[in-house]
């Protein structure tokens, strides 16, 4: 399964195992995030709901991109200045791409089976 994913301004098609280098994003590395703007999710030629997919991704690294150098001339007034520039990257590796499943409600149906087990527990201890 593959997405389309925004961030930073730019945008990524990714699938799970995928290396990306994007702009700087929080977190340390090693750290798990998602990547909430999907614009498109799909698996070969089917198109899949982008409300239901999730793309997780783990941060490698944070690193700094390829100098670029700056340089400004006016031609025949004595003007040059020179500059350097570094951009933030954070290298992310694509763990999943995928349907989000729904985990609370399960944990919900465990909490009511535990709350009404009790009263019938006690009741049979007191006997």
């Amino acid at each position: 399964m593959f997405a389309v994913v925004r961030t930073g301004g730019k945008q990524y098609r990714v699938a799970a195992g995928d290396k990306i280098a994007v702009e700087k994003l929080a977190g340390e590395a090693g750290d798990t995030i998602t990547l909430g703007d999907i614009l498109l999710a799909g698996d070969g030629d089917d198109i899949a709901d982008v409300s239901k997919v999730t793309v997780s991704a783990e941060i490698i690294a944070q690193a700094k991109s390829e100098k670029v150098i700056v340089f400004k001339k006016r031609r025949r007034h004595n003007y040059r200045r020179k500059n350097g520039h570094r951009q933030q990257l954070t290298l992310l590796r694509i763990t999943a791409v995928g349907e989000a499943e729904k985990k609370a409600p399960a944990k919900k149906a465990a909490a009511k089976k535990t709350k009404t087990d009790a009263p019938a527990e006690a009741a049979a201890s007191a006997e």
